[in-house]
């Protein structure tokens, strides 16, 4: 049995902002345009410098967190659908994917202010959207009704109208992708074990030398 969005816990903040700034270096190599150059500073009260990380923080230490109760819901409903569980993985959600897209977006670094923006607006776009088309939030349509609205923003050829959501749901699936896949679970997932000791080493298989015209 699935976790209700509402009742999922909140992940401790001093593990999020260590997920955050590891997080940063793996997406920027994965996809540049993550960091907009044209991005406004964040210029909120109470940002303070680079947070400590062997420091346990309290809400409003550092950095004030920027998603409302409501952008949660719609926040961890989206990240579901962009990955939901399977019989090997588990949900974005369940992972802290929603925390890890807060911090993100409420840091005051010029990397992530221009994301803090086309999330926001994103998320109040899709709420709407849901509303219009099924006079429900966002949260609470059914996962067929969830997956149609998304599948019109992954259209390879978005309609004109919704080219302006579709980046931004294009943004929303990097860093939900982004940080999952930057956790011991998405890890396993996709089969990647890391730097791990191995008894013999076979080399590379003829065809990448064939490939590389050394054999």
């Amino acid at each position: 049995m699935s976790t209700p969005l509402d009742d999922l816990p909140r992940m401790d903040r001093r593990k999020a902002l260590q997920w955050m700034l590891t997080a940063t270096a793996t997406m920027a190599v994965r996809d540049p345009s993550l960091f907009a150059a044209d991005a406004a500073p964040v210029k909120a009260q109470g940002y303070g410098p680079d947070p400590v990380m062997v420091k346990v923080y309290k809400p409003g230490d550092v950095w004030p967190l920027t998603l409302t109760e409501p952008q949660r819901r719609t926040t961890r409903a989206l990240c579901d659908v962009i990955i939901p569980a399977d019989d090997t993985s588990p949900s974005a959600s369940s992972l802290g994917v929603p925390d890890f897209i807060d911090e993100w977006i409420s840091s005051p670094y010029p990397a992530q202010a221009g994301d803090r923006r086309v999330i926001l607006e994103g998320l109040k776009w899709i709420d709407a959207e849901a509303n219009t088309r099924f006079s429900k939030a966002f949260a609470d349509l059914s996962l067929d009704q969830q997956t149609a609205l998304c599948t019109d923003l992954a259209a390879p050829k978005p309609q004109p109208a919704l080219k302006q959501p579709a980046a931004f749901f294009k943004r929303f699936r990097d860093l939900t992708a982004g940080g999952y896949y930057t956790t011991p679970e998405g890890m396993k997932a996709i089969g990647y074990v890391g730097n791990m000791p191995s008894g013999s080493f076979e080399g590379p298989p003829l065809e990448a030398l064939q490939h590389v015209g050394l054999a």
